[in-house]
């Protein structure tokens, strides 16, 4: 006797459920949500052909209503051929837009390929609106338009009021010099090439001090202090006795005897220079001709004393320092850059200079020297800039603000840095294409400039407009568009449903039991 056949074994059958669950998910996350809904499609309704068929009405349009694609307005992420229900929530799926790419690749017919433009094969700057020859002797090579949507995405079209709701905003690319404007922190200083110390060349005490306090400004040839030296004592006796050596023999026949009394001479005054005492203090010791116990230090250079070690009766000895004087007409202002802003900094550039306690003034300068060497903890380059000090108002040891100004002065093209998507490995820009379609174009940028500005190398021309706002879900929206004819494209070349051992059929649930 046949016994009837027994219902599928729930644990086979959740095991199916199951296996499609984990598949749907596995495809959201690697294979993109187009590919996602087809497993999802398969995971709520248990078949692999999300685009199945059913009746074969004829919608308005013209088209069969089996072979329109339809999605669901809560998850676009579901798509299928003819109308039905969404496996999601259930809501009536709703065709796609008509006149759409997807929408017109689906109805099927092979389309004219269309070419942008000629490119040299070695050089992929180099293109040409016909074709002929490149720079280095090769034949131009024609770039599609099909090819070019496949490399960035697909040309979509939106409509104007879907384009307001998503706040879709444009620009024009446009030409421009490249300027940029760095603002740092720099750190007034000495200028290094008008710092002067006093240093003692012989022994003594100093009698007398004219520079006694710090802060003190001399001026060349200021006195200094009084000093008594047995040196310098020796040094007037040698210089008063070669002069009445030459007063002796100024009546000698010999001619050698009178220039070997004048050599001592110029010897002796020679040596009183070499212990900085100036042209006039020897020309009143040549007219006394009287040895003095103390003579005066004359400073060698103006500007401000900004070190006295001096003090009256104190004993000096040879290389001692006394003063330090610093000529503050020009000071050094340091500021640290870093690495992405050295191409715009460059000898002679001009600077200017803005003091908290000076407020509304600007003080200009250029920069003369950038440092040969990187800092390895702060891992910025030091610039160093020099500012005119007539009155003084900038004082070594101040902090600053300090504007440096770039022009490079060429004509590039320019876009605003929200105008592009940035992946890291490549640049897309959304290229308007009319009122309702929008191009993603894979660019490469150079340099950013002032005010958000970046240099466009290749990809754009001047004169077109690229979107500034909403590229994340233009660039969504053709993924997705790319995922779906992707999709239609295998589904064309794929046998067709209904045949199990394809594995395009419904997957059939195991029973259990025992047939007689």
């Amino acid at each position: 006797m046949r016994q009837p056949a027994r219902r599928p074994c729930r644990s086979n059958v959740r095991g199916g459920h199951v296996l499609g669950m984990m598949i749907g998910a596995l495809a959201f996350l690697v294979g993109g949500g187009a590919v996602g809904a087809v497993l999802s499609s398969y995971r709520l309704t248990g078949q692999w052909n999300p685009f199945s068929t059913g009746g074969t009405s004829t919608s308005p349009g013209g088209a069969s209503t089996s072979e329109r694609l339809y999605t669901c307005g809560m998850h676009p992420n579901v798509i299928q051929k003819g109308p039905g229900d969404c496996p999601i929530c259930h809501m009536k799926l709703t065709p796609l837009r008509a006149g759409d790419d997807v929408e017109r690749q689906a109805e099927g017919g092979p389309r004219e390929r269309k070419i942008l433009y000629w490119r040299a094969p070695m050089d992929a700057s180099y293109i040409s609106d016909a074709p002929g020859k490149s720079p280095m002797g090769m034949d131009l090579v024609p770039v599609y338009a099909d090819a070019a949507e496949t490399s960035s995405g697909r040309t979509i079209t939106i409509d104007p009021v879907t384009q307001q709701n998503m706040g879709i905003r444009t620009t024009t690319v446009h030409r421009g010099p490249l300027a940029k404007t760095i603002r740092t922190v720099g750190r007034v200083d000495y200028d290094e090439k008008t710092v002067t110390f006093i240093d003692t060349k012989f022994e003594g005490w100093i009698e007398k001090l004219y520079a006694d306090e710090t802060g003190m400004l001399v001026k060349k040839g200021m006195p200094l202090f009084d000093v008594y030296s047995p040196k310098l004592w020796e040094a007037q006796e040698e210089f008063l006795a070669a002069l009445r050596g030459v007063e002796r023999l100024s009546e000698s026949p010999l001619a050698e005897a009178r220039e070997e009394a004048q050599r001592l001479v110029e010897a002796a005054e020679v040596q009183l220079r070499y212990f900085d005492i100036t042209h006039e203090q020897i020309v009143e010791l040549r007219r006394s001709r009287t040895s003095r116990k103390t003579l005066t230090i004359n400073s060698p250079a103006a500007g401000i004393v900004t070190e006295k070690m001096a003090l009256r009766g104190m004993y000096v000895r040879p290389g001692m320092r006394l003063y330090t004087i610093a000529d503050l007409s020009k000071v050094w202002v340091y500021v640290d850059v870093y690495e992405y802003q050295l191409p715009w900094v460059r000898m002679g550039q001009e600077a200017t200079m803005t003091l908290p306690y000076v407020p509304g003034k600007e003080f200009p300068g250029q920069v003369v020297y950038i440092y040969p060497y990187l800092e390895k903890q702060t891992r910025v380059i030091k610039v160093r800039l020099e500012f005119d000090n007539p009155a003084l108002e900038l004082k070594p040891g101040m902090y600053a603000n300090v504007t440096l100004r770039a022009n490079l002065n060429r004509d590039a093209l320019l876009i605003p840095r929200e105008a592009y998507i940035d992946s890291g490995t490549r640049q897309v820009a959304f290229v308007l294409r009319g009122d309702r379609k929008f191009q993603p174009r894979d660019i490469q940028v150079g340099i950013e400039a002032e005010n958000g500005m970046v240099e466009v190398l290749y990809g754009l021309d001047e004169g077109e407009r690229v979107v500034t706002s909403g590229q994340f879900m233009l660039d969504a929206e053709s993924k997705l568009k790319e995922a779906i004819a992707k999709m239609l494209e295998a589904q064309e070349l794929s046998p067709s449903p209904g045949t199990p051992d394809e594995g395009h059929g419904a997957l059939e649930p195991q029973t259990s039991g025992n047939n007689h």
